[in-house]
């Protein structure tokens, strides 16, 4: 297995990322799997901690298929996958449905994981989002547009492992990517990881306690 557990991926993205220590990044994870990797990584570049509070849209009759993603902000973002939309001939009325449901969870998330947390700057400064891997991209894409919304200096993506199908797809996205493992066979983020259970919502709460906001960042 390329990775013990998510703490250890975070600390060999830590060391893949360590070049962006001396520009002062915000670090930007996606709960909950992501935020453990990205704890690690603010941990060893100094950076602060936020969320990027983004929800899969599953397929009405198939909910782990993704037909987009949405990202919670003033005005929420959205990411159509428009094969899955077409092919499953999902209506309109449906596919808004699951959005405004998750966009329900979004705002449940929003209040108990950040409650009135200070949010770091990300308007000129580079913004490093993190997850613990991707599988079909819907959720990182939506992410990825958001946080592009908000104007960093550099907008970077960093797993520990994603399908090279995938990352290809994602480069227009963002300004780099680190990825510690790519493969063309992929199955399932698990299988790359000796230890993957699943994180709960108080292992985020502990872990964003333990990395607060500084002032004036």
């Amino acid at each position: 297995m390329p990775f013990r557990d998510r703490i250890d991926a975070g600390r060999q993205l830590a060391k893949a990322l360590a070049s962006y220590k001396g520009q002062h990044p915000v670090i930007l994870a996606l709960p909950r799997g992501g935020v453990p990797v990205a704890a690690e990584i603010a941990s060893a570049l100094n950076a602060p901690l936020d969320l990027v509070l983004v929800r899969k849209l599953g397929a009405p009759f198939q909910p782990e298929l993704a037909m987009g993603a949405v990202v919670d902000g003033q005005t929420p973002v959205v990411v159509r996958n428009d094969n899955i939309i077409r092919l499953a001939d999902i209506a309109d009325a449906d596919f808004n449905a699951v959005r405004d449901r998750e966009l329900a969870e979004i705002e449940r998330r929003r209040k108990l994981y950040l409650g009135d947390r200070a949010h770091p700057v990300i308007d000129g400064h580079t913004a490093i989002i993190v997850d613990d891997g991707i599988a079909t991209g819907a959720t990182i894409r939506a992410a990825l547009r958001a946080i592009r919304l908000r104007k960093p200096r550099e907008l970077v993506l960093a797993v520990p492992v994603a399908p090279s199908d995938t990352l290809r797809q994602l480069r227009s996205e963002a300004d780099a990517i680190v990825c510690l493992e790519d493969h063309e066979d992929f199955g399932a983020i698990s299988l790359f990881y000796a230890d993957f259970p699943q994180v709960s919502d108080a292992e985020v709460i502990d872990l964003l306690a333990r990395h607060p906001v500084p002032a004036g960042r």
